[in-house]
């Protein structure tokens, strides 16, 4: 490999002579071989589109110089478009205040400046103007989180909803045994059963929703502690309107620069919700799994599309991979939240010290997300086709039938006739004819399923 020499206010070092980073990002390549995770693609957006609007802003203050600004927007966009993600090799596990990172965003956007200048372009003083590691990381968390959530989260969330609507419609005259405990319950329609998934993923739009005001507040024009030292004055007001502009998403200055960078709360409240939505997908697909089981010595309720050969050894066999794979997505976003949170309590006085892991964490959970929605959309709930047989089956022999005569014949003569269907394998109807006065015609009325599945939802 052929090398040149950078300095940096270290000293001299090599670089890889066709990087176009500089000496402190090499240093971070050098002290940090930890890991093979690398900043988020959402991430290296985020700081693109940061420096073009500081750019942008600190020439509209008179503070940079308007050709050097253009060539730095120029690199910057180009940057936040991903034509240079090979230029970031820094490790997630770095310092605490994604120093690195941001020097690295810093030294590539100049060096690609430079050459569009064709004059030197500084990572620090022109690049870096008005700017701090410690507020500049913090608004990338809060920049790419806000934009993954509002252009691919939540319309992932809102598919997935209206899917699971639009199969409860579909299958809302289909009744079918209710389970609690896993064991049969009072019969439940589909329509119902689906219904409840939807309104979970309802319930989780709200509450990723109801996070995002704090996560559109931007650190930016705080710098190093919350002062605003080397910021002028309008900085952040002014760069939070280009960022608006830019973006489409409303971001505004933080209140507070001092609350804005020795907390990541505001990550850790939206990567809570973030928990919230995967518990609900988890549930979702483990009850396609349930339902799908069998399809001889299982539940057999459903048949989800058959996707791919389910065993290398056992020929014919087909897996509910879709809900598999949603339900391991959910359980590392579940993680996620745990890691979130921990580094959200490492704000030691004027910054928090564990914000790449804080980014990694809570990108990864939107972007899976987002897919998984998609998919478990797509693939999942809108191919599932229903065992009819199987459920009539099941109807005509739950033993919990007998709960709709409690009010005729009691409870205690209810247990009694359950029992015996069950053990002797006969549909209730049949032991309640023989156990009590209730004439056919009656009990047909009783016992209907789909009676019985009336109420349960207040509008």
């Amino acid at each position: 490999m052929q090398y040149r020499v950078e300095k940096d206010s270290m000293g001299e070092l090599q670089v890889p002579a066709d990087a176009l980073w500089g000496a402190q990002t090499q240093r971070a390549v050098d002290n940090f071989p930890i890991s093979d995770l690398r900043a988020p693609r959402a991430f290296i957006e985020a700081l693109g589109l940061i420096k073009a609007s500081a750019a942008a802003v600190n020439a509209d203050l008179g503070l940079l110089d308007r050709g050097i600004a253009d060539a730095i927007v120029g690199a910057a966009d180009a940057v936040a478009a991903g034509d240079h993600d090979d230029q970031f090799p820094v490790d997630i596990f770095q310092t605490g205040s994604g120093t690195s990172s941001n020097m690295n965003t810093n030294e590539v956007v100049a060096h690609l400046a430079s050459e569009a200048a064709g004059d030197k372009v500084h990572p620090n003083d022109h690049v870096n103007m008005g700017q701090s590691s410690n507020d500049v990381i913090p608004t990338a968390i809060h920049v790419s989180a806000a934009m993954g959530v509002e252009k691919r989260l939540l319309p992932a969330l809102r598919h997935l909803r209206d899917t699971i609507r639009g199969k409860a419609d579909e299958l809302n005259g289909v009744t079918k045994t209710g389970r609690t405990h896993l064991m049969d319950a009072m019969p439940v329609r589909f329509g119902q059963e689906l219904g409840g998934w939807a309104t979970q993923i309802d319930n989780g739009i709200a509450r990723v929703e109801a996070a995002l005001p704090r996560i559109r507040r931007l650190a930016q024009g705080g710098t190093a502690v919350g002062t605003g030292i080397n910021a002028h004055p309008e900085f952040g007001r002014r760069f939070a309107e280009a960022l608006a502009e830019r973006t489409d998403v409303a971001f505004e200055p933080s209140p507070d620069y001092f609350e804005s960078l020795s907390s990541q709360d505001a990550a850790v409240e939206l990567s809570g919700q973030l928990k919230t939505v995967a518990v609900s997908i988890m549930k979702i697909a483990n009850d396609l799994r349930w339902m799908n089981s069998g399809p001889l010595a299982g539940l057999g309720e459903i048949a989800l599309t058959a996707l791919q050969p389910g065993s290398s050894i056992m020929p014919g066999k087909v897996n509910p991979v879709i809900p598999e794979a949603a339900a391991m997505v959910s359980a590392q976003v579940i993680g996620n939240d745990s890691t979130i949170t921990v580094a959200g309590q490492s704000g030691n006085f004027q910054l928090n010290v564990m914000l790449p892991v804080v980014a990694y964490n809570l990108l990864q959970s939107i972007e899976l997300l987002a897919n998984t929605s998609q998919v478990l959309a797509d693939k999942a709930v809108a191919g599932f086709t229903v065992n009819e047989g199987n459920l009539e089956k099941a109807l005509a022999k739950n033993p919990i039938l007998v709960t709709a005569l409690n009010a005729v014949i009691g409870y205690e003569k209810g247990a009694a006739i359950a029992k015996k269907a069950y053990a002797e394998g006969r549909p209730i109807k049949e032991v309640a004819l023989a156990e009590t006065d209730l004439d056919e015609a009656e009990l047909d009325r009783l016992l209907d399923p789909a009676q019985l599945t009336q109420g349960g939802i207040n509008k």
